[in-house]
């Protein structure tokens, strides 16, 4: 799953790689995006064009009675995506792209430490969205959205660390996904190997306060563990204090 995601890129840059129209927004750099915190999404406004908007991230179904579901619902499962109560109707109606330029995952094996991943070229990208709107009994409205995975593709460097992956959108697919009229199962599928870098990062991280370019920064390598002991008529040899080992 995603569990956290990067965007420092700015916002002209976002303009000029996703197309969407409507004023400037001030949107500032993001390092560690965590589930709950409100992130834009591009998604198609009633006239056909592209807008940006800030919504929260964890999908709340319309129908769902507490709005904290949406802690736990951060990612939803391609596989099952358009039978799945919680997601079924989102998918068919409400589908968007969610802008990134990084996402983390922890290693399922060994010590479990930090990976960012980026794209190769170092340019933002889109994840496979839905979006929903939840009505309380009491009024107002509440946006939320979710991002969309699949399997790892087998070999591939995400495969490495982590079994699922992020649906990341290539720029000619974002019209497909977007298109209510269109069947976009066959978009969901893991990014092409080679797409993506991966750079093992500190536990800074893991903190959801921690949010600036340290989490960005490498993890200083874990030193080898020291050399046992030669013993001492090699070492005199190694010295050149004694000439012959017996």
């Amino acid at each position: 799953m995603c569990g956290r995601y990067s965007l420092t890129t700015t916002e002209e840059a976002l303009r000029s790689s996703f197309g969407y129209e409507g004023a400037p927004r001030n949107l500032r750099p993001r390092w560690n995006v965590a589930p709950t915190q409100e992130m834009p999404i591009i998604r198609r406004d009633p006239g056909g064009g592209l807008r940006l908007d800030m919504l929260v991230w964890g999908l709340v179904p319309y129908w769902a009675e507490d709005p904290s579901v949406g802690s736990r619902m951060i990612n939803a499962r391609g596989e099952s995506v358009a039978e799945k109560p919680a997601y079924k109707q989102a998918y068919r109606q409400r589908r968007c792209l969610v802008p990134a330029d990084g996402f983390y995952e922890w290693e399922e094996k060994g010590d479990k430490r930090p990976i960012l991943f980026r794209a190769a070229d170092g340019a933002p990208f889109a994840f496979a969205g839905l979006w929903e709107k939840w009505v309380p009994e009491g009024g107002g409205v509440l946006e939320t959205f979710t991002i969309v995975n699949c399997a790892a593709q087998p070999g591939s460097l995400m495969a490495r660390y982590h079994h699922r992956t992020p649906v990341i959108l290539a720029p000619e697919d974002y019209a497909g996904w977007l298109d209510l009229e269109n069947d976009p199962s066959a978009l969901i599928r893991a990014p092409r190997d080679g797409f993506l870098t991966a750079t093992r990062v500190s536990t800074y991280v893991n903190k959801v306060a921690n949010d600036d370019s340290n989490c960005f920064a490498p993890a200083p390598e874990i030193p080898a563990a020291a050399e046992p002991e030669l013993p001492k008529k090699i070492a005199k040899l190694l010295d050149g204090r004694q000439g012959s080992l017996f």
